[in-house]
């Protein structure tokens, strides 16, 4: 991990995306949160990510089964051949 204590802009606009979806480690947290109280642009983004997220749990959204993309693939794969 190559992170230097003080991170640029763009590093602490990945790490804050990564940090949405709990990737980042421990480090890499505690640079993101160093950087975010002494930059207002990434607090904002890091305030969107976060608003961002809670939407998306709020719209409780459900997505296919592997199994039931895997039909629907060969469906349209059958549909396409036959040329409609």
């Amino acid at each position: 991990m190559n992170i230097k204590f003080f991170l640029k802009c763009n590093k602490a606009a990945h790490l804050c995306d990564k940090s949405q979806y709990k990737e980042t480690g421990f480090l890499e947290k505690l640079f993101l949160k160093l950087h975010i109280l002494v930059c207002s642009l990434c607090r904002g983004h890091a305030k969107q990510n976060g608003k961002l997220t809670e939407t998306i749990k709020a719209a409780n959204l459900k997505t296919l089964r592997p199994e039931e993309k895997e039909i629907l693939k060969k469906r349209l794969e059958n549909e396409i051949s036959r040329g409609h």
